[in-house]
């Protein structure tokens, strides 16, 4: 059996973790098996399924490339737990730990990017110069698209993994719409629904200033925001200031936000970036309408008719429009069109174990 060994910052219920679960649930794990090198000491919301399926956790300090004893810990892991192939997740800082593994004589080294841009907080510089050091230490290309690619390797050969999904949990069920109406005391209310961490890069702040604005022409709107993060409080408290307390549902972290999905009645994600969102996968799936910033790569766009993009720039009168345009969608059932296009993960991780097998032969 080959072992993978995934380098993540920790195994949470956020994009780019959900989608390594639906990879290593649906890999052939007699061939391949993953393990994951955190970078935190606590454990993920992940961790107990990851164990379940075999494999292993391990832990390094926070990662601070100012901060000797990070190198020192990296160093140790790799001179003790050889691998032949590394695959890491953490955008332009991959470079830490792929240099500590071309350090220790790991052969394959993938860098992997789920981003068209990073936050221009105090750490951009250091993610900058990593960014352009990282062919120095990576073997192989990953992006989760074309955009985020092109962004990330300049010009060099990259592929393509897609943010494929379990079709199966998707599709669209009118009981199962019904019982999660239900639960949240909803009968004939207009739905927006968003599903992200409560971060900078989803851009919250202004969610809620279009969502006001909506309400000023659909008074039975109600807005759902699936997902946990630093920034919930401040926007708990925008919410509070904005007059909006009774029509926004803040879920929480959830197991299903399959069903959630099917409760809505549109999809949007106002991203200041995006290099493929796993989420726009998994509205068209369940046959909803997504309204998209154009900083989200429109390459997400997979139905026909199901997303339309709007500049940030734009006034929030273009905004509503195009959400209240959602209403006159037919809702129905597309996974099969995801399933061939190529993002059923089932297909997708069975390419993914032929990829990890040929290049532990290599």
């Amino acid at each position: 059996m080959l072992r993978v060994l995934q380098v993540v910052t920790k195994m949470d219920r956020c994009g780019l973790e959900t989608l390594l679960m639906n990879y290593y649930r649906n890999i052939d794990r007699s061939k391949v098996q993953f393990d994951f090198l955190t970078h935190r000491e606590e454990r993920g919301q992940y961790d107990d399924e990851i164990e379940q399926l075999g494999g292993n956790i391990y832990h390094v300090p926070h990662l601070n490339p100012l901060y000797p004893g990070y190198y020192k810990a990296l160093d140790n892991f790799f001179l003790t737990h050889p691998y032949k192939i590394v695959h890491s997740h953490l955008d332009c800082t991959s470079t830490f730990p792929l240099r500590a593994a071309k350090k220790a004589n790991v052969p394959n080294r993938i860098a992997h990017i789920h981003n068209t841009s990073q936050d221009r907080d105090i750490k951009y510089p250091i993610k900058m110069i990593s960014k352009k050091l990282m062919p120095y230490y990576a073997t192989d290309f990953f992006a989760c698209g074309k955009a985020a690619g092109e962004w990330a390797f300049a010009g060099r050969k990259f592929t393509v993994m897609k943010n494929a999904i379990d079709t199966t949990c998707y599709a669209f069920h009118s009981d199962i719409r019904v019982k999660i109406r239900n639960e949240f005391g909803l009968e004939d209310e207009f739905l927006v629904g968003h599903v992200g961490r409560f971060d900078p890069q989803k851009n919250h702040e202004f969610l809620l200033n279009v969502f006001a604005e909506m309400k000023k022409h659909e008074p039975n709107a109600k807005l759902m925001l699936v997902g946990g993060g630093e920034l919930q409080k401040a926007v708990r408290a925008e919410v509070a200031q904005l007059g909006l307390s009774q029509d926004v549902i803040f879920t929480g972290v959830r197991t299903d936000v399959n069903e959630l999905m099917q409760a809505m009645d549109v999809f949007v994600l106002p991203s200041l970036y995006e290099g493929f969102p796993v989420t726009t996968v998994e509205a068209q799936a369940a046959g909803l309408p997504c309204v998209i910033s154009d900083k989200v790569p429109i390459e997400c766009a997979i139905v026909d008719g199901l997303v339309k993009s709007v500049a940030l720039s734009d006034d929030l009168s273009i905004w509503v429009d195009a959400l209240q345009k959602a209403k006159n969608i037919e809702r129905k059932d597309h996974t099969q069109e995801i399933s061939e296009k190529g993002y059923d993960v089932k297909q997708a991780a069975d390419w993914l174990k032929e990829y990890y097998i040929n290049l532990s032969c290599r």
